[in-house]
């Protein structure tokens, strides 16, 4: 630290250490007055690329056609399902739900229209008392199941083929106020992201976005609460049915509990082993307590802080109490070890005087390791992924937070406490680090050659990495959304929604008008502007149909829904004729509007010429391959319909979902190669020597490249989570090689010999570099207990690579110093005894 700044450190820290803890009291009050604020995030967004044309084009479909969100409940009776006592407990089951607050309707077997089995004429169907319903008219159950497997309608989605299983769909009302503050935001971001935005433009900007956090908050505790409850029902009849849930609001649900688990767990989890790992390393409550109130501290602040401003937490974003405990607590072990050894050096030096040395030699080597750290977080901004921009963000801010509070809180609460004379700073780990310095000596050359087999074959590991592709696989198999999405995937027509829009272009149509004898809804006139026109005639509807087929022969999709359903349907009530262009028309006006929202408005619109066609992917499907699928599926369109490339469009969570993971790769390449550059710039710029700054980058890209590559070898695929291991195991790792290198330049200048340098580094920083690992590794290990599979994987892979970082530091990196000699040559005259 530069003499003036540790002079104005000395006089204001150190000089009034009672007057800046209470400061910092005050400081830390009103953050925790902001804790309240703080809110977590499951929606879509937390899922998604940054700026996807895919997703604006999404929520404009889901607009035009005014989709809604649905809460799937799968009951798998233990009786027989259509026996009369569990149609009856179905029947209370489903009244239960239509009296629940925010529920907008519920469909079941129960109530939907038995058409074929109805044995009505086109023309009864806009009598709605001619349909029967299996409530509302004796069926029996083999008339009933030909019905739910012979209509395209239900066939595979509200009832499994083998009959066992049946599905309720709870609809939720489409929030209007919701909608059109998403569109509007959307509008001024894009604005903003062609440098288009006026002043008054930004001030709406803020504005609306202030209002869609709120709205979006608002519909989240409702659709919590709405969960809550259904859950509550099926409680009820669980003695006579199995019950799932499924759907988007129960997984956004289901995630918000997870990440509140996840930040309590985690939290408390890491507290207690860092408490057990100070206690064994200094045994001595002053350094357990002071180390825990800076890392709390900083975990406080971050917390009020991010509530402040409204910044919310993902599933992603979820460990960040975890990493701040874990990292705070390095900077301490640093600190403490640090003033122990100049307390051991000088002795009789007074507690300010102890305290201001072990400041001015600690802070530039940790305030590098802070720096590297933070960009290798910061690296994540460019994964073009937003919730893993927002974890890079908040570690980034986080850990500026952690190092501020720990130089300032850590300083000045020791300076107020005796000098601890008792040997607490004891090295009993002493022969533990000299046998790395021994093995380094002994056998020098074949740890080279065995970095560069293990590199080598890392590296191969590294080609097999693969991008995941089940999201079902997120998810713990004991977790009910790991249950209830792979019974619905398995009996209920799949689980991730697809959606196929394809644009017509159609002219109006003159439509043949028949006698009276062959229209089977007596005598209607077509509006000279007929908003059906252009699906009525017989042509478009057989390519619809063409379409539709296609996509339900794939082995990857389930159920398939399109205008060609109300095609199909039409054609068995006309003794399997299909209708003509005018009679079709007619059919569409006189539908009743219950069967109109079921076969029309879902999958056509007034509007413009365009169909759509809903389907839902086979999510457990192992050899389920995204993008392959829909790559084949544009191909069949363009090149074997004749369609142009234009007028195909996929959307939905698949596509969104699919973009996100083809991104992966691109974002893995970008992170690590702007931690690499940035870091070695600062390695430059740290040790003022281009060779010493790339001996200090191999032992850190080293661990990066066999965490990758074991992940290669062992299956283990690219997600929102493991994504960001590399970087951040670069960029935690050269904390030790900075502490390690920054020492030894110290130490060299001595008696000019490497490896009495090396023994003298081994058994000085060496320990705080041996403690602070195993504490981060410690700390990895705990989110192991997470039920989100991403964060499993992140926590050992993480810890691994730390574990791999700590021997490459102590055994590669001082070879290497050996060998190059990047600060000079030997003294010739200097032969000393190393042991």
């Amino acid at each position: 630290m530069k003499s003036t700044l540790l002079r104005i450190y000395d006089k204001c820290i150190l000089g009034h250490p009672i007057l800046t803890l209470g400061v910092t009291f005050v400081v830390l009050v009103f953050f925790a007055l902001q804790v309240p604020k703080f809110k977590l995030d499951a929606s879509g967004d937390s899922l998604v690329l940054e700026n996807d044309a895919d997703l604006y084009y999404h929520r404009q479909i889901m607009e035009r056609y005014r989709a809604k969100d649905i809460l799937v409940l799968t009951y798998s009776a233990k009786d027989d399902l259509f026996s009369a006592s569990s149609l009856d407990d179905l029947a209370k089951l489903r009244d239960e739900l239509r009296q629940l607050e925010n529920v907008s309707s519920v469909t079941s077997i129960l109530d939907v229209p038995l058409l074929l089995t109805s044995n009505v004429s086109l023309g009864d169907l806009a009598d709605e008392e001619n349909i029967k319903t299996l409530e509302n008219s004796p069926v029996d159950k083999s008339t009933a199941l030909a019905e739910f497997n012979d209509n395209p309608l239900y066939s595979g989605r509200l009832i499994s083929p083998d009959g066992k299983t049946t599905a309720l769909l709870v609809s939720l009302p489409f929030d209007e106020t919701y909608r059109s503050l998403l569109k509007r935001r959307y509008e001024l971001r894009q604005k903003k992201y062609n440098n288009e935005l006026s002043a008054g433009e930004a001030q709406e900007l803020d504005e609306v976005s202030h209002a869609y956090r709120q709205e979006l908050t608002r519909l989240m505790h409702r659709d919590n609460r709405l969960v809550e409850d259904v859950r509550a029902i099926m409680g009820r009849h669980r003695d006579q049915a199995g019950l799932y849930l499924g759907g988007v609001p129960m997984i956004v649900a289901d995630m918000i509990a997870f990440i509140e688990n996840d930040l309590v767990l985690f939290g408390m989890g890491v507290i207690f082993f860092l408490i057990i790992t100070l206690a064994v390393i200094f045994r001595k409550p002053r350094w357990v307590i002071l180390s825990m109130l800076c890392c709390l501290a900083a975990v406080l602040v971050m917390v009020g802080a991010l509530g402040l401003v409204d910044w919310r937490v993902t599933v992603i974003s979820s460990n960040f109490i975890s990493l701040m405990l874990i990292l705070t607590m390095s900077l301490t072990i640093h600190l403490i070890e640090r003033y122990l050894e100049v307390h051991a050096q000088s002795p009789d030096a007074d507690q300010r005087t102890l305290v201001l040395e072990t400041v001015r030699t600690i802070t530039l080597p940790c305030l590098y390791t802070m720096l590297t750290t933070m960009v290798a977080f910061a690296s994540l901004l460019v994964s073009g992924i937003r919730p893993v921009i927002d974890f890079g963000m908040m570690m980034t801010l986080g850990l500026m937070i952690s190092f501020g509070l720990a130089f300032v809180m850590f300083p000045a609460t020791v300076v107020l406490l005796k000098k601890d004379t008792s040997g607490a700073g004891e090295d009993f780990t002493h022969p533990f680090t000299l046998i790395f310095a021994r093995i380094t000596e002994a056998h020098g050359k074949k740890i080279l050659a065995l970095s560069f087999v293990l590199a080598v074959i890392s590296g191969m590991g590294v080609t097999k990495l693969k991008v995941e592709n089940r999201f079902v696989d997120y998810f713990r198999e004991k977790t009910e959304i790991f249950q209830g999405m792979s019974l619905i995937d398995r009996k209920l027509g799949g689980t991730t929604p697809l959606d196929l829009i394809v644009d017509f272009e159609k002219e109006p149509v003159e439509l043949d008008v028949f006698d009276d004898e062959d229209d089977f809804f007596g005598d209607e006139e077509i509006e000279e502007e007929d908003p059906y026109y252009w699906f009525s005639d017989v042509i478009t509807r057989e390519e619809i149909e063409e379409i539709h087929d296609y996509l339900g022969n794939l082995s990857e999709t389930g159920e398939v829904l399109s205008l060609a359903t109300l095609e199909k349907l039409t054609t068995r009530l006309n003794e399997d004729q299909p209708l003509d262009g005018f009679d079709y028309s007619i059919l569409l006006k006189k539908t009743p509007p219950d069967l109109k929202e079921l076969l029309i408005n879902p999958y056509v619109s007034e509007e413009v010429t365009q169909a759509r066609f809903t389907m839902r992917i086979i999510e457990s499907d192992k050899k389920l391959e995204r993008k392959v699928l829909l790559e084949r599926m544009r191909d069949h369109l363009v090149n074997d319909l004749g369609y142009a490339d234009g007028q195909v469009h996929f959307t939905n969570m698949f596509v969104l979902y699919n973009n996100m993971l083809q991104s992966l790769f691109q974002s893995q390449i970008l992170t690590i190669g702007i931690v690499f550059l940035a870091i070695m710039l600062m390695f430059m710029v740290l040790f003022r020597s281009l060779r010493l700054a790339v001996i200090a980058i191999i032992p850190n890209l080293l661990p990066a490249v066999m965490v990758l590559g074991a992940m290669g070898w062992l299956g283990i695929p690219l997600n929102m989570m493991t994504i960001t291991i590399a970087s951040i195991t670069i960029g935690i790792a050269v904390d030790d090689t900075i502490h390690y290198i920054h020492r030894f330049q110290k130490e060299f200048p001595k008696d000019r010999n490497y490896m009495a340098t090396l023994y003298r580094c081994h058994c000085s920083i060496g320990r705080a570099m041996y403690y602070t690992s195993i504490t981060i590794i410690i700390g990895f290990s705990i989110l192991v207990i997470s039920n989100f599979v991403p964060t499993i994987y992140f926590g050992l892979s993480t810890g691994f690579a730390m574990l791999v970082a700590l021997l490459a530091a102590l055994t590669l990196l001082p070879q290497l110093l050996i060998i190059l000699k990047p600060l000079g040559p030997e003294a010739k005259d200097n032969e000393q005894e190393i042991r």
